[in-house]
């Protein structure tokens, strides 16, 4: 029986789980009953699953069988929190947690992991080497991962895999591009201070509303002037708090923004240039301004050719040329990318849209849903691709 077969072996297993996990969802940091059912089920296959000290989640190994002088790692992730959303599903199995709603398919990524598990598991003969499994908590916070890395979760590893659904492809198709994956993410706020006033007589004060606006207005020519526009780059400023009365000239403006970015030199080089901008532009208007700026997570860059290229003849080995539809680089971000900093790592995108089923909504939407035909391709490729690795 190959891969494949094992995957369709356990495909009610795998969507069963999916389910389960679907109705059951927890936010960032709070996934305590998630991991203790990835535990459960991980001891049930017969792997040792170990806890993290601090942290929600759990990482176990699958030992290989074979003999190797020089045997490799593979670490293979999903994430596992979900969001603070209201379903608005009428599925048999929707959230019964009122509020918080698996919306971003990490539902999907720990039952393809646990199906992978189950198929290497009964593999683990065939290969050598080892396989690592993560199950990340806090995802969605966009830096959660820092902490299992801390931790030494790569310690001894080659390289890692992924994968995340994608409501905007396709089910069951592949994207495994060369290049940028995913954009960063990084959070900045700006605190503009002035000087209050009454209203009717504005030269007595500094208006930090109008210093906060020259800023909102002046950040955008670093995207449309300064950044080469084949980089892809994005600021945004997504809340603004400033003053308490109609008719007083504000002291104090606050901005809240994010950077996206797919280059990881312009990454760093625009949080230079906002710092410089944010503070001359608020003198200019007889304020000042402190900005506390947060580099979240980076972008997903599948930088080794060999890793990527073995991740697709898995993918293709398995089910033919035309499963691989690369797409674009998405604008979202993931924090995936602090398990590949070092080390190869591929982030694969599998389509989970279907119309036909209702699955059209995207992510983070109260309404969505992924077609459940594309779990048995995401446990095969983690399996392919990784018995593929500890054997090359």
């Amino acid at each position: 029986m190959d891969i494949k077969d094992r995957a369709l072996k356990y495909e009610d297993y795998i969507i069963n789980m999916r389910r389960w996990f679907h109705q059951h969802p927890e936010l960032s940091n709070k996934e305590f009953e998630t991991t203790e059912r990835i535990i459960r089920e991980l001891g049930d296959i017969g792997i040792e699953a170990r806890r993290f000290d601090g942290l929600t989640g759990c990482q176990a190994v699958i030992r290989g069988g074979k003999v190797s002088e020089n045997p490799a790692t593979i670490l293979l992730r999903a994430d596992i929190d979900a969001l603070p959303t209201q379903e608005a599903t009428d599925l048999p199995y929707k959230s019964v947690n009122d509020g918080v709603m698996h919306s971003c398919g990490h539902d999907s990524h720990i039952a393809m992991l646990l199906g992978a598990a189950r198929i290497l598991t009964d593999l683990k003969g065939e290969f050598s080497g080892n396989v690592k499994l993560i199950f990340q908590g806090a995802e969605e916070t966009a830096i959660g991962a820092k902490a299992y890395v801390d931790r030494g979760v790569l310690n001894g590893v080659d390289a890692v895999l992924g994968l995340h659904i994608a409501s905007w492809k396709e089910a069951g198709y592949f994207s495994i591009p060369d290049g940028p994956q995913t954009a960063s993410s990084d959070q900045f706020t700006i605190t503009v201070k002035g000087k209050a006033c009454h209203g009717g007589l504005p030269h007595e004060g500094h208006d930090s509303i109008t210093a906060a606006a020259a800023i909102v207005m002046n950040l955008q020519t670093l995207i449309s002037r300064e950044n080469d526009p084949r980089n892809a780059s994005v600021i945004t400023i997504g809340r603004i708090d400033g003053g308490y009365q109609y008719n007083i000239v504000a002291g104090k403006t606050v901005l809240y923004g994010n950077v996206r970015d797919f280059s990881k030199i312009h990454r760093m080089e625009v949080s230079d240039r906002i710092r410089e901008m944010v503070q001359y532009t608020a003198k200019a208007y007889g304020c000042s301004a402190d900005i506390d700026y947060e580099f979240k997570t980076g972008p997903v860059i599948h930088e080794d050719v060999d890793f990527n290229n073995l991740v697709r003849n898995a993918a293709t080995k398995l089910f033919g040329a035309d499963v691989i539809k690369n797409d674009p680089p998405v604008s979202g971000s993931d924090d995936f990318a602090y398990f590949c900093q070092d080390i190869p790592g591929v982030f694969a995108f599998l389509g989970g849209r279907n119309e036909a089923k209702g699955c059209a909504y995207p992510h983070h939407h109260e309404c969505f849903n992924v077609d459940e035909s594309a779990f048995v391709k995401g446990s095969a490729l983690l399996a392919q691709a990784s018995v593929d690795f500890l054997n090359a």
